[in-house]
């Protein structure tokens, strides 16, 4: 399983899950899901994601073993 600090992050720079969404080309559902850990997102929206955040990638996305 892959965690991750979306929400945290997300809601620190004030953002809706939809506007994060709509940052990086995906739904507010696709947030949501990932923010739940219901979705792995592809290397390119984690990089997408860690960039609107500015943060690396292993910031935003740690693997937890389980």
């Amino acid at each position: 399983m892959v965690n991750n600090r979306l929400r945290e992050l997300r809601t620190r720079k004030g953002l809706s899950q939809q506007q994060a969404g709509k940052l990086v080309g995906v739904s507010r559902q696709t947030i949501s899901r990932i923010e739940r850990r219901e979705y792995c997102p592809s290397v390119e929206l984690a990089m997408k994601l860690a960039s609107q955040f500015d943060v690396k990638v292993d910031e935003l996305f740690a693997f937890d073993g389980n």
